[in-house]
């Protein structure tokens, strides 16, 4: 009696085999689309996070120990300062980019629109906190 023979699969045959699996994996990772990681409103909180960092680093052009601080020492204070505030977060920011800045006593820059990503920092200095949101033009 015979024994019955035993088939092998050809080696080139697995190797297609797992070639083909391999191909639908990554075919099906771009169908799929895979979720994003929140690199946008991160680079947007960097942005802010620098500006305000600038900010609270900068010589006061009148009185106080930073540009913050004596924005925020008083509602005069920010009346004085406003415009020059202004003008300083537009020549630090990219220029594809819009801002609001808001004290305690009042907020410089544009108001935010609703559905877009943004970034935002805070900056503690003895008179109260200033808040930076930018977002894309």
């Amino acid at each position: 009696m015979r024994e019955p023979t035993r088939g092998q699969l050809s080696l080139s045959a697995v190797e297609a085999g797992i070639g083909v699996v391999l191909v639908l994996a990554v075919s099906m990772g771009f169908v799929l689309d895979v979720p994003q990681p929140a690199a946008r409103e991160t680079q947007l909180d960097l942005y802010a996070e620098d500006a305000t960092t600038v900010l609270a680093g900068e010589a006061p052009r009148h009185q106080g120990t930073t540009r913050l601080a004596e924005v925020v020492a008083s509602a005069g204070s920010f009346g004085r300062e406003r415009n020059a505030l202004e003008r300083r977060v537009e020549r630090i920011l990219p220029d594809n980019l819009m801002y609001r800045v808001e004290t305690p006593h009042g907020a410089v820059g544009y108001r935010k629109p609703a559905g877009v990503a943004v970034g935002e920092a805070t900056v503690t200095t003895a008179n109260g906190d200033v808040t930076m949101w930018v977002w894309y033009v």
